[in-house]
């Protein structure tokens, strides 16, 4: 009896703890889900959620990098002064941005990661660089944090057993080699294709989906290959070489913006006028065209999977006047956007909006199931044809593009090459 007396009172001091416990939990901002089971992770309470971006800006690629956290905070800033995005789990949060610049350096993404592990944000992402993001994906693994949306097509991130905590946003540095490579090769006429490209994973992976789509294309030759190093100041020497192959059309997977610019200089300073690709991140009009008389080429090509403002057709657009507006009001970014990375990341935005609507618990892991279940979505500023689809493990969250030929302002899509 005194037994059965003793365990009522030491369960009710167990409950009287288990109260205070909880007391001194929601004390803390920790919020709870809607069962009152699951503990919420960091970076989020029940008023709001702090995502982290490390991204180049300063140094070469300073404009894109720029543009990554400008269209970020164009699209939250704008849900925010609507009063925040309604979660899975029935509150309404807004969406916090801290920003941290890596120069392009995988040391310092490195650094910037473990800063905002110390910062407390509930997830890392939409920052741009295939070896920035990859200096930092094992720790963000091994610490169960999410680094998702990047700007990276290295197919490494899509991989949900190699990359649990990892998704990419853009196609896939193969998916845009194919989509050139499948439109010379239906041209139905004979080329000779000179390529240049970055020494790494990134230049070796539009040249593997070129040659993939061009295999079997009796109309299509390989006449010159030359690579440079993304630290080279300088690829005269390639371009002379490639020139001496009379290839007219040349096949550029070049990230670094100045060498882009420099390239198309040399080019016609030697009187080599190829049609040229160039891959989506490094292709800007007024950026990289511009200075680089694009002009004086037959054609430039590219791909694409969102709207461009430069371009006449949308300037009118009903989501591209609300960028805009968006980008000037709350992205800090007066100007017309000059990379394609203003627009992705705020279609970045929207597509982390739609893992937020559906996230059922204040946590890292559900998040990561929401965020992996979205399927033709259709984000603003998406071109038709193309849409949101992060269910296909081993693809990025935007997989298809449309190939695209400058006009002089913007770009157009391209049915057929020349």
């Amino acid at each position: 009896m005194n037994v059965r007396k003793g365990t009522r009172g030491l369960l009710g001091a167990v409950a009287v703890a288990s109260v205070l416990a909880l007391s001194l939990t929601g004390c803390r901002g920790t919020a709870q889900s809607p069962s009152g089971t699951a503990a919420a992770s960091p970076g989020i309470t029940d008023t709001s959620i702090t995502l982290g971006i490390t991204t180049p800006l300063s140094g070469a690629t300073a404009g894109p990098g720029t543009c990554t956290v400008a269209g970020a905070k164009a699209y939250f800033g704008a849900k925010n002064a609507a009063g925040g995005i309604k979660f899975g789990d029935g509150k309404t949060r807004k969406v916090e941005i801290k920003t941290y610049d890596d120069a392009y350096d995988p040391q310092k993404s490195l650094s910037n990661f473990q800063q905002m592990v110390s910062d407390g944000v509930f997830a890392e992402g939409i920052g741009l660089g295939t070896p920035t993001n990859r200096a930092f994906r094992q720790s963000a693994i091994s610490q169960k944090v999410p680094q998702v949306l990047v700007m990276t097509g290295d197919p490494l991130f899509s991989d949900q057993k190699q990359s649990p905590w990892q998704l990419g946003l853009v196609p896939a540095y193969q998916n845009e080699g194919e989509a050139f490579g499948k439109l010379v090769a239906s041209s139905g006429t004979a080329h000779k294709v000179a390529l240049l490209s970055q020494n790494d994973d990134y230049g070796k992976g539009y040249v593997a989906g070129f040659k993939d789509a061009i295999k079997g294309a009796s109309n299509i030759t390989v006449v010159g290959e030359q690579t440079y190093e993304a630290t080279d100041t300088s690829v005269d020497a390639q371009i002379t070489q490639l020139a001496a192959s009379g290839a007219d059309v040349f096949f550029n997977a070049m990230s670094v913006t100045p060498l882009v610019i420099a390239s198309l200089q040399k080019a016609q300073q030697i009187g080599w006028k190829p049609s040229w690709f160039l891959p989506s991140n490094t292709s800007s009009p007024t950026a990289i065209l511009a200075p680089g008389g694009a002009g004086a080429y037959p054609g430039i090509y590219s791909v694409s999977f969102s709207k461009a403002p430069q371009s006449p057709e949308f300037a009118k657009d009903a989501d591209v006047v609300q960028f805009l507006s968006d980008l000037k009001q709350y992205g800090n970014y007066p100007d017309m956007p000059a990379f394609p990375h203003c627009m992705w990341s705020y279609i970045a935005g929207a597509t982390l909006d739609q893992a937020f609507q559906h996230m059922t618990e204040p946590t890292r892991d559900s998040f990561m199931t929401a965020l992996r279940g979205i399927k033709s979505y259709a984000a603003p500023l998406m071109l038709q044809g193309t849409s949101v689809d992060t269910t296909v493990d081993g693809q990025p969250a935007i997989s298809k593009v449309l190939v695209q030929k400058y006009n002089g302002k913007g770009y157009a899509t391209a049915t057929n090459f020349g």
